[in-house]
This record gives structure tokens, sequence and C-alpha cells, in this order.
């Protein structure tokens, strides 16, 4: 055998040690110590080792806000599909002035419940407003008493108005953060305590791709989605050592009622650097903005964003937490960080 053959044997061996070690837990320091005294790190927890493949909700409950359309609708749907029981909440009325774009209505809730009871689970539907917090507690202990437990809460609901920053007037900027952030706060408020008694828990906050980048004459929707991010990310220091999990997925531009009608439209076009002449069409929007879209679509379906809401319920995500996931259809390739 050469000189450096037996090298390479003797770098290999060494490796191969080296990682035999560090697969056996203390195996190192069990080398080293004497037979009657563990390491530091033999003592500490090292986490779970059992395989975590389950991406089943069966036997879990849930609480999804806006439920009523749109993406929380499809949340709901999806996480029936996966076995879930759900409360669905929305205000189903107008949540502010100034809105570019119809309420949900009773009916739309109603046809939400419709969809999860042909999941085979059951579905419990609820009027209310998420900056009411005897509201979101009542509808959380309604959960827990009907359910028997509440597992899963997922913060969707928010309202969005544009305009300049500088002539934005005081109540629609209140309205947009009283929904957007301080609702979601609301949820959270709600839900965790049951949680924190439980010792386990998931939290999915929907944020925005607004809320990763600026967005002009939309500076009260960013600001709020931003908020939530950071909301996220603290809240999910606070409880991750009791078995809670806090994350945020940020959509794209999702065909719904928030984004399909003229005034978002023409939010599109001025981002695509055309000139808005009138009521802008749908085509008209669609040809704007292909030739900025990664993926080739002008826009996603709710229920291509909530299959990764769903991932984060499961125990397969039990050591995902204080993370965002981006759901944009490709367009998250033009964020900076």
């Amino acid at each position: 055998m050469n000189q450096e053959n037996l090298s390479r044997r003797r770098v290999i061996g060494g490796l191969g040690m080296g990682l035999a070690a560090m697969a056996v837990p203390g195996a190192l320091a069990r080398q080293e110590s004497s037979p009657t005294t563990e390491s530091a790190s033999e003592k500490a927890d090292i986490g779970d080792m059992a395989p975590h493949l389950n991406f089943s909700l069966q036997g879990k409950s849930a609480f999804v806000t806006g439920a009523a359309r749109g993406i929380g609708r499809a949340i709901c749907v999806a996480l029936a599909a996966s076995g879930a029981d759900v409360m669905g909440l929305d205000i189903c009325a107008v949540a502010a002035p100034n809105l570019v774009y119809p309420p949900a209505t009773p009916e739309e809730l109603e046809q939400t419940g419709k969809l999860v009871e042909q999941q085979k689970r059951r579905w419990i539907g609820l009027k209310g407003d998420i900056r009411d917090m005897n509201t979101l507690r009542s509808a959380v202990d309604r959960a827990v008493k009907d359910f028997g437990k509440l597992d899963i809460a997922v913060a969707n609901a928010a309202i969005q108005i544009y305009g300049p920053l500088a002539q934005m007037p005081d109540e629609n900027w209140k309205n947009v953060i009283d929904v957007n952030l301080n609702g979601t706060a609301n949820t959270l408020r709600a839900v965790l305590p049951h949680m924190l008694e439980r010792k386990c828990g998931r939290v999915v906050i929907i944020a925005s791709g607004q809320g990763r980048h600026g967005f002009k004459n939309g500076s009260a929707y960013s600001a709020s989605k931003w908020g939530v991010i950071g909301l996220m990310k603290s809240a999910a220091w606070e409880v991750a050592k009791n078995g809670i999990t806090v994350n945020c997925v940020e959509p794209g531009l999702v065909d719904t009622p928030l984004t399909r009608n003229p005034g978002r439209w023409a939010e599109a076009l001025k981002e695509a650097g055309k000139e808005v002449k009138g009521t802008p069409t749908e085509q008209e929007v669609i040809a704007a903005r292909l030739p900025q879209s990664v993926m080739g679509i002008p826009w996603m379906q709710p229920d291509e964003v909530a299959p990764a809401v769903v991932f984060l319920c499961t125990d397969a995500a039990n050591r995902v937490t204080g993370a965002t996931y981006d759901a944009t259809a490709g367009d998250s390739v033009k964020y900076t960080a």
C-alpha cells in the first residue's frame, strides 16, 4: 500500500470515527470521561429523536378567522380535508368605511361550512369582529366546549385600503391597523391561554407579500403585515418551550374579493408602470402583470395558498416556528431579505 493510500485511509477512518461519535449522543464524552461521570452534553435534552412524518390532522380542531370566502375559506376546507374539525369566524358585514370591495355575507360563511361538512368534518360558523376580545374569547370557549380542545388557530381576517400616506384619512389608517394588526394580536391572545394550558398548539398568521416589501399607496396595509410578522416572531419565542409553534404564511396576489376589484386592479397597473385611464378591466391587468410574473400567472388561487398553512399545522412541522413561508407564485424572488 503506498503512502498516499495509507494517508487517505487514515483521514477517512478518522472522519468515520468522528461521524460515528456524532451519531451517538455523548459518545466522545463517554470515551474521555470516567465511567461514573456524565458530561453536561449527556445530561442535555437533545430533542425528540422519533421520526415526524405525520401530515394528517385527524382528531385535531381548528379556529379560522376571515372564514367566509377567499383564502380563509380555502384554509377551512383544506384543514377539514386533512382531518380537522373547524370553527370559522367572519364579521359578515362592512368591516370599515371606504373599502372598495363588497363585504363577506352570512350566506358565504354558510357555504364555507357546507364545504367543510362535505369533508365529513364538524363545522361551527360564527359571526364576529376580531377587534372585539370578548367575541374572540367566547368563540374559543365554544370551540373548546364543542370540540373538546383547540389545536390550531389561523389568524387570516384582514382588510385593505389604499391611498397616499400624506393624504390618508385618520379613519382609514386606524381601521387597517385595528383589523389587521390589533385584530390578529387579539386572536393570538384569545387562543394562546388554552394552548399553554395543554402545552401544545399550532398558530399560523396570514401575512402578505406586502409585509416583505414596500408598496406604493399601500402604507397602512404593508405596515400592518410587517407588524404581524414581528408579532409572530415575538410570540413564537414566548411559547416555543410550551410545545406551541407560531408561523406566518405570506401570500402573493391572490384571486379574492380583496384583490378582484377595480381599486386593486388600478394599483396593479401602477405597479407595472402603466397609466390608469378610467376603470381598469381584468384583461388589462392580466396583460400588465404577466411580463413581471415569475411563474407566468397573473395571480394565485386561494387553494394554492392553503397547503402551506396545513403543513404548518401538522406534526411534521413540530420543529418549525418563528418562520415566514412565502406562497407567492415566485414573486418572493424579488425580496431582498
